[in-house]
């Protein structure tokens, strides 16, 4: 029966993760050995327990807890609230690249606006206190936006 199974130590080499993460899982109740030897504690790992312990790395790297693949590994979420789960997961990720998008447009209008001004070049010229200003009107895009809308809205 020892053929037909892997140790920690060789589950942990083959996906590059610690045997402490393994333990981990198996104190949640997600992934269990086949087999835990009385005499040394080796625990012992069957191919179908390979492939959930690769399911759970790769919803763990999806964003997934550990509470929720428990439930999803155990087939104990029915297909409507998996569905909603995985729904929600994807919003999640779509907010995150919404919010990484604007952090890129911001970037490039602060590296703009330094180059336009070409303020990059003189500013181990500056005092302390023209460089502060200098980064506050450069890197503050909100309120710079907010306070030309405001100051346009006001002209009207």
């Amino acid at each position: 029966m020892k053929n037909d199974l892997m140790l920690i130590g060789e589950i942990a080499d083959f996906f590059g993760i610690s045997r402490k993460a393994i333990r981990l899982y198996e104190k949640k109740g997600i992934i269990k050995p086949v087999k835990v030897d009385a005499s040394n504690g080796y625990r012992y790992y069957s191919a179908e327990q390979v492939q959930q312990l690769n399911a759970l790395l790769e919803l763990k790297a999806l964003g997934f807890s550990l509470d929720e693949i428990k439930l999803i590994i155990d087939g104990k979420t029915a297909k409507a609230p998996l569905l909603e789960l995985l729904e929600k997961k994807r919003q999640a990720w779509q907010e995150t690249m919404n919010c990484a998008r604007y952090k890129e447009e911001c970037l490039g209008e602060i590296i703009k606006n330094l180059q336009v001004s070409g303020a990059a070049q003189k500013i181990t010229e500056m005092t302390e206190e023209e460089r502060a200003w200098l980064l506050v009107k450069m890197v503050c895009l909100e309120d710079v936006r907010t306070q030309k809308i405001l100051s346009e809205a006001l002209w009207l």
